[in-house]
């Protein structure tokens, strides 16, 4: 089984966040022991004495939390090395999906006269994507069942609603075939799973908002691919507008 750890970064009622994130990884379930050891062992690196160190985007950048006491070269290198643990982790264990909302793009329009939700979207879009990854080992006979597991988050009900409907109805690019059970909501505390998930969707919100590459570019090459197309990236912007980002180069509107 594949388990499928999401977090989110941006704020749909926030006018100041232009985009909308909802990124993570995929991983084997026989890798998810190993890397949680390979996070605490790097948390031991600068805190020897204590077990509960989160890994969370905003604290490490912004020097929130526990992370006051470190210098921000320290910080950064923390965030980097985190990073790191995923871009050398063998790639049939552990797959990077993620999506940039531009909120602009959700608006009403003379086509679609109600608005859209960023995040729903989003996460209509994860889930879609990550079913296809499945699909495609399915057809290299691995078949394995995928799970959801997301941060605590004021999307829950509205999450599990769409995940319940997409079993059903399909999404609307087809249908969802390896997708086992609704999303599980979980306590970032509790897993290193959803700290690097975070991570993740910090890093990618920083690329999109402000153009901040420097964790972005640590793990752009281990989003989900194949046959040298990105499956596991998308950015989702308003047509009128020009994009030079890693997604946009290879896949314009």
């Amino acid at each position: 089984m594949y388990l499928l750890y999401l977090d989110d970064s941006g704020s749909v009622g926030n006018a100041t966040d232009r985009h909308v994130i909802l990124a993570g990884l995929a991983v084997h379930e026989r890798r998810v022991h190993w890397l949680s050891k390979e996070m605490d062992a790097l948390a031991k690196k600068y805190w020897p004495d204590s077990n509960n160190i989160e890994f969370r985007g905003t604290d490490i950048r912004g020097g929130k939390k526990h992370w006051r006491g470190l210098a921000k070269a320290q910080r950064v290198e923390a965030y980097s090395d985190a990073l790191r643990i995923l871009a050398r982790s063998a790639p049939d264990g552990v797959r990077l999906f993620g999506v940039a909302v531009h909120k602009a793009s959700c608006a009403p329009s003379a086509e679609k006269p109600s608005p859209e939700d960023p995040m729903e979207y989003a996460f209509e879009q994860c889930l879609s994507r990550f079913d296809y990854f499945l699909t495609r080992l399915h057809r290299k006979n691995d078949t394995q069942r995928g799970l959801i597991i997301l941060d605590k988050s004021s999307y829950e009900t509205s999450l599990q609603g769409l995940a319940r409907d997409f079993a059903i109805d399909g999404h609307r690019w087809g249908n969802l075939h390896n997708v086992a059970e609704v999303p599980l909501f979980v306590d970032s505390k509790a897993t290193r799973m959803i700290q690097f998930a975070d991570l993740i969707a910090h890093a990618l919100r920083l690329y999109f908002e402000i153009g901040d590459d420097t964790y972005f570019d640590i793990i752009k090459d281990r989003f989900d691919h194949v046959g040298g197309q990105v499956h596991g990236l998308m950015h989702r912007r308003p047509v009128s507008e020009s994009c030079a980002c890693f997604y946009c180069r290879q896949r314009p509107i």
